[in-house]
């Protein structure tokens, strides 16, 4: 039975027809291919669109420019620009074969064949390409059937494919998770556990990326202790054990019950031993963002265990306290309501106000303060009027103290 891509919104995107003929389409020189064409079989979201072309890239650039369609030039040494629409991005790369790799960076030469190109690709579900104008999927490797079937194949020999790019062997277990069943090939994963080191080779940030993508799939736990099983993280998370996968699904259920949407860098936390000097160290080596950094290290500190919702709130910031309750399973789901949405007041006075109540200039105003402040997060943020109530008895204290 012939197979085509489905009809979906992405397809309609703001100034896609005038790039599909700019390139030549209805002459067969551009497909939809990787993701797009994967998704759009599965009916799901389809949002980063790349295109391959039979083109090269001056000629890509020049065809583009010629109708008025702004592009970069992204990548160009490696084949691929990009065309900048109104609805998005759009990569669109001239068909490739490789001449030589390294596991981390290939040298490359142009082809005309569109199976050469999709022979460099890493497994089958990925090598599907579709015609922009009629729907029609060119797959050179069974990837329709293995997407069918949930199964999950490299295109070649699984240790070949892994020698090119040992990205491959993190992306092996990301795409199991999400679009396999989780039944590896034993090949596949033998390749995988004997070429693990080989991750050392990488940089920080690319691992980084790759582990936080397979953080967000849905349901990553099987995948996660294939990986810890056969020491795939090891080298370069070797804190991970297997228990981090019990705190990641127990995380992920109490996400489901509070109708939270996943977030990478929380599972990434329950992933890791619960200490924050850890979280700090991992941070660092898989050289994060100093958000997402400090957030790792916030969601493990076990300061204020116990501390009530919207007073571990105030003191580390909504979000933190969040990822708090959420990591923290003896905490009721509930509690989640009284930080949910809710921004931290601050405290309506300072300390001109407490001297102007009669407080001495000097350190105690400081420590004044911290006091009322402290009285006023135990009473749950109670209004103005007994803020002042707190303020004068706090001043009151100070002074019979200095008599």
């Amino acid at each position: 039975m012939t197979v085509s891509l489905p009809d979906a919104p992405w397809r309609h995107r703001g100034g896609l027809s005038a790039l599909l003929s700019a390139l030549g389409a209805a002459e067969g020189t551009a497909r939809y291919v990787g993701g797009a064409v994967r998704d759009g079989l599965l009916g799901l979201p389809v949002n980063d669109l790349d295109i391959a072309t039979s083109l090269p890239p001056v000629t890509v650039m020049e065809r583009l420019q010629g109708a008025g369609i702004k592009t970069v030039p992204t990548g160009i040494e490696h084949g691929t620009v990009t065309a900048v629409l109104a609805d998005g991005p759009v990569e669109i790369t001239t068909l490739r074969r490789d001449v030589s790799t390294d596991g981390r960076r290939a040298t490359i030469a142009y082809t005309d064949d569109w199976r050469e190109d999709a022979a460099r690709r890493d497994f089958t579900i990925n090598a599907l390409y579709a015609d922009p104008l009629t729907g029609a999927i060119s797959d050179y490797f069974g990837g329709i059937a293995d997407l069918k079937a949930r199964r999950l194949r490299f295109i070649g020999e699984a240790d070949a494919r892994i020698a090119e790019d040992h990205l491959r062997i993190l992306r092996y277990f990301r795409f199991l998770a999400r679009y396999g069943d989780n039944d590896v090939d034993n090949s596949a994963y033998a390749a995988c556990v004997a070429a693990a080191n080989s991750l050392m080779a990488l940089s920080r940030e690319r691992i980084a990326d790759e582990l936080l993508k397979l953080m967000a799939v849905a349901a990553p736990g099987q995948a996660l202790r294939l990986m810890i099983e056969g020491g795939i993280l090891r080298p370069v998370l070797p804190e991970v054990a297997i228990d981090g996968v019990d705190r990641v699904e127990a995380l992920i259920e109490r996400e489901a019950q509070a109708a939270l949407p996943p977030s990478p860098v929380r599972r990434l936390a329950a992933l890791l031993p619960p200490d924050a000097a850890v979280a700090d160290q991992v941070g660092a080596r898989l050289k994060l963002s100093n958000k997402a950094r400090k957030r790792l290290v916030l969601a493990l500190g076990q300061d204020g265990v116990g501390e009530r919702p919207r007073a571990l709130a105030f003191r580390i910031g909504t979000e933190a306290a969040i990822d708090r309750l959420l990591l923290d399973s003896a905490r009721p789901i509930d509690m989640l309501d009284q930080v949910i949405g809710w921004t931290p007041p601050k405290l309506p006075i300072s300390g001109g106000t407490l001297i102007s109540r009669g407080l001495t200039p000097g350190p105690d105003v400081a420590k004044a303060l911290r006091q009322v402040e402290q009285i006023w997060v135990e009473e749950d943020f109670p209004d103005d009027g007994r803020v002042d109530q707190i303020a004068d008895q706090i001043v009151s204290k100070f002074q019979r103290a200095r008599q």
